[in-house]
């Protein structure tokens, strides 16, 4: 008897915890199937986003176009002009020749082409602004031309673009020559645009007072300029440069001498100050 229970109670102690660890087994089992499956599927779909994302959409065309033109230069027309269509795509489209096509227009001062990754696209506009305008023969008719800070002739007075001050100056005594759109002039004028630039900039008041400034050439390139006031019939003679300060100076002097007795003819500012030359008056007339 005492050998049945001694043997009985040694074999349930042994039974126990062999049936519990034949469970743990069997539930730990199940969860790294559930773990295995959950990653299996996990991969595949993380593949398969990569795939689409790296080799399927940089190849579909552009699904977003954003295009900053301004009026006379449109998205339509851009987009055409960049070489740009329907089909183009990420990976197709070249970004650096879309730029250098596009900064060829005769408007476009600057340009931008941004290829967002995977299917985007962001192109930025800059238009060309007119300092002063010249008068040019085109197709055998004197038209108003626009030109810009640097020289370039972009804009017929009634062309398309944006619409351009009417008080600009108009600069005379350019040989234009057959100078396209887009063209610079003679670098030997470069310089007076960019002072009118920076002139239109600071104090654009000031050139609302002058209607022309025309170019008297000299020797070896050199050049003076005569500036022809607004309302006034009198010459303001200035050097080969025009500044803010300089014009200003003519404007001042101008306003004095008109209300005085002598009629002035021109008002000379080559040298730093002001010297007046009055109208020749002769007994008779």
């Amino acid at each position: 008897m005492l050998g049945d229970f001694i043997y009985s109670t040694a074999g349930s102690s042994e039974t126990a915890p062999r049936s519990e660890t034949q469970m743990q087994f069997a539930v730990s089992g199940k969860f790294e199937k559930n773990i295995k499956r959950f990653l299996l599927f996990a991969s595949i779909f993380l593949c398969g986003g990569l795939i689409w994302l790296f080799a399927i959409s940089p190849c579909k065309a552009f699904t977003l176009v954003e295009v900053k033109g301004f009026p006379g230069f449109e998205k339509e027309a851009v987009l055409k002009f960049a070489g740009i269509g329907n089909g183009t795509s990420y990976v197709s489209l070249n970004a650096a020749e879309a730029e250098r096509l596009l900064a060829g227009h005769h408007l476009v001062e600057s340009v931008r082409v941004v290829k967002r990754f995977p299917d985007r696209l962001s192109i930025f506009l800059e238009p060309r602004q007119a300092v002063a305008a010249i008068l040019a023969d085109v197709g055998g008719v004197t038209r108003t031309v626009y030109v810009d800070r640097y020289g370039v002739p972009f804009m017929i007075g009634d062309g398309k673009g944006q619409k351009q001050p009417s008080w600009l100056p108009v600069v005379s005594g350019i040989p234009i020559g057959t100078s396209r759109l887009g063209t610079p002039l003679s670098a030997v004028f470069a310089p007076l645009f960019t002072q009118i630039g920076l002139i239109h900039d600071e104090a654009p008041e000031l050139w609302r007072a002058i209607s022309e400034i025309k170019i008297i050439r000299r020797d070896y390139g050199k050049y003076e300029l005569v500036l022809f006031p607004l309302k006034y019939p009198v010459r303001l003679r200035m050097g080969d440069e025009i500044t803010k300060e300089s014009l200003r100076y003519a404007l001042l002097m101008l306003d004095v001498v008109r209300t005085g007795v002598t009629v002035p003819e021109e008002i000379d500012v080559r040298s730093g100050i002001g010297v007046v030359k009055a109208k020749e008056i002769r007994f008779g007339e």
